[in-house]
């Protein structure tokens, strides 16, 4: 399958709103990596690249009103779903002005404002999260969805079944983005779940499940508009097992002896930008002049969230326990620099 089977028929300026999207990821988290090897960003740093068009397709199929809960390797989603470059390089910085105040880094992004839940480091963390958050909409009787990403790792986790098995017997409107990328951390699916296909393991809790090619975006974007039909017309929870792959190792501290360079290799074959920017140039939406002027766009957004980050400000030492202890004391009232 070819990226645009999905779809015969692609709006061009839709179209190109996708490749700018998975451009905007790639060019980011390939400027994390350099700031990440001058050590001006520390901690852990887990990268997105390959696995853009899940991101991407997903997330545009959703609703303003709608939640997002993610996982550890967030960048991608906190950039689409609309949080700006300035603030997460900025938390990633450590800095104030980020957007978890520069205390969650990395793996940490939350945004209310745009209905962003994290950012959670705890393998299947987001799972109970996104269940409690569909039931709050359920109880209010709010048609919003709540779309929970985590990898193929979380289905080894307690977390995953007792989400699963709540949502499908309270038909909460909650979205299972599975983002099946092969290894986990380091292992192969095939070496921990006796089951490898997932969407068959998702049906057994008695909800639509199906599988999608996770490298066409445009695939991506089909199915997550069919299964947030399904949940806003009240049809309870729906499972898509995502298949993509991740370029780059697990983090920046993952050796990757687990799997063959030619592996990788074989899989840059598919990638998500490289395989939708051909197909739009082959139909003549998009040309040379026009990604250049995309590549320069993107650049210079990167570029200010970079100076950005580095003219932010450290948060004074007297704050440190601000957040984390209580001495028992009524709690102050908001002040204005809180977000």
């Amino acid at each position: 399958m070819t990226p645009g089977d999905a779809v015969r028929e692609l709006d061009a300026e839709h179209a190109r709103h996708l490749y700018r999207q998975m451009l905007r990821i790639r060019r980011f988290e390939e400027r994390c990596v350099e700031l990440y090897s001058a050590t001006r960003i520390r901690g852990f740093l887990h990268l997105y690249i390959g696995e853009e068009a899940v991101a991407v397709g997903s997330v545009q199929a959703l609703e303003p009103d709608d939640a997002v809960v993610a996982t550890y390797r967030e960048h991608g989603h906190a950039l689409v779903r609309g949080m700006p470059a300035r603030v997460i390089m900025a938390e990633m910085f450590g800095r104030v002005e980020g957007c978890s105040r520069g205390r969650g880094g990395s793996m940490h992004l939350f945004d209310a404002g745009t209905r962003f839940y994290g950012g959670n480091a705890i393998v299947g963390g987001g799972l109970p999260v996104a269940v409690g958050l569909a039931l709050a909409d359920r109880m209010q009787d709010l048609r919003r969805v709540t779309a929970c990403f985590f990898g193929e790792g979380a289905v080894a986790e307690g977390e995953f079944h007792e989400s699963m098995n709540l949502a499908a017997l309270w038909r909460l409107p909650v979205l299972f983005c599975c983002e099946n990328n092969r290894y986990a951390m380091g292992t192969a699916l095939e070496r921990s779940e006796s089951e490898t296909n997932l969407a068959v393991k998702a049906a057994s809790y008695e909800m639509p499940a199906w599988s999608v090619d996770g490298m066409d975006v445009l695939a991506v974007e089909e199915a997550t508009r069919r299964a947030t039909e399904s949940i806003r017309a009240g049809g309870g929870p729906v499972f898509l097992e995502l298949r993509t792959y991740r370029f780059r190792a697990h983090s920046m501290y993952d050796p990757e002896l687990y799997r063959s360079k030619s592996e990788v290799e074989e899989w840059k074959e598919r990638d998500p930008l490289a395989t939708f920017g051909a197909l739009l140039v082959e139909r003549s939406l998009l040309d040379d002049e026009a990604i250049a002027t995309m590549e320069a766009e993107v650049a210079a957004e990167i570029d200010d969230a970079v100076a950005f980050a580095e003219a932010g400000t450290w948060e004074p030492v007297e704050e440190l326990t601000r957040f984390v202890y209580s001495d028992g004391d009524p709690a102050p009232g908001p002040r204005t620099e809180d977000r």
